[in-house]
């Protein structure tokens, strides 16, 4: 993608030039971006491998709705750092942490059982593996699961980011809902904020069994207001990119 079209498309939903190369020049030191300029008058950068592996994880989170209500298995990780290593220790809770996983014990995190090829995939990218053994199984504690899992996660803090997302977006899907002619422009500045936004909730929340949730949680109709806007806008809002991108080919 040539970066100036890059700034175009960021651009038309309020980010300036100036973070949007600031962003580019952060990925390609993290190896996530590498350049690219093949047929290109400008400089343009492609996905390394490291981040196609990341983006194919992240679409699976973000796209699919995986809420099993009979499923009763667990992934624990269980991990050991010496304290000579501690920063190896921050990395590894907050990288769990941000996959999803809830604190069951000091060392110990636990997740439900679909996300093992991601945390795997995580693990090996940020070198961690040598520290953390993973375990699938059931829960067989003396407490009940659903009490068990409000000690695991914030369910509180989870719930009011599905409002905050609802609060934003469902107005807008009522608007296009009434429309019946779609723009692919007005399409792509009302979906990327709504994907900009959806993306750290299914991380947040990790597609726990609806059964262990309280009464009246708002996750499934957060998830109902997201992949209406994706069936409705998606398609529209890649013609515009795809547009601004052959405006540089």
């Amino acid at each position: 993608m040539p970066v100036a079209a890059l700034i175009r498309l960021l651009g038309a939903v309020g980010v300036d030039a100036p973070s949007v190369r600031s962003a580019v020049s952060r990925l390609k030191r993290r190896g996530l971006l590498v350049s690219d300029r093949a047929g290109s008058r400008s400089a343009a950068y492609a996905p390394s491998e490291a981040a196609r592996q990341l983006l194919a994880d992240g679409d699976r989170r973000i796209y699919d709705r995986p809420r099993p209500e009979e499923d009763d298995r667990w992934l624990l990780a269980v991990f050991s750092v010496p304290e000579r290593e501690r920063q190896r220790r921050h990395v590894l809770r907050s990288r769990l942490a941000r996959l999803g996983f809830g604190n069951a014990a000091p060392g110990v995190w636990i997740a439900p059982a679909h996300l093992e090829d991601e945390a795997r995939h995580t693990l090996e990218r940020f070198g961690l593996t040598a520290y953390v053994d993973l375990f699938r199984g059931a829960h067989a504690g003396f407490e009940p699961t659903r009490e068990a899992v409000a000690r695991w996660w914030d369910l509180e803090a989870i719930a009011a980011l599905h409002q905050q997302f609802l609060e934003a977006h469902e107005p807008v899907l009522r608007v296009w809902e009434r429309r019946r002619r779609i723009v692919p422009e007005e399409a792509y500045r009302d979906y990327l904020p709504a994907l900009d936004a959806w993306r750290r909730l299914p991380y947040a929340d990790p597609g726990l069994p609806g059964g262990l949730l309280p009464d009246g949680w708002p996750g499934e109709r957060s998830a109902e207001v997201f992949h209406t806007l994706d069936a409705k806008l998606r398609g529209p809002g890649g013609v515009h990119a795809a547009a601004e991108l052959r405006a540089d080919g």
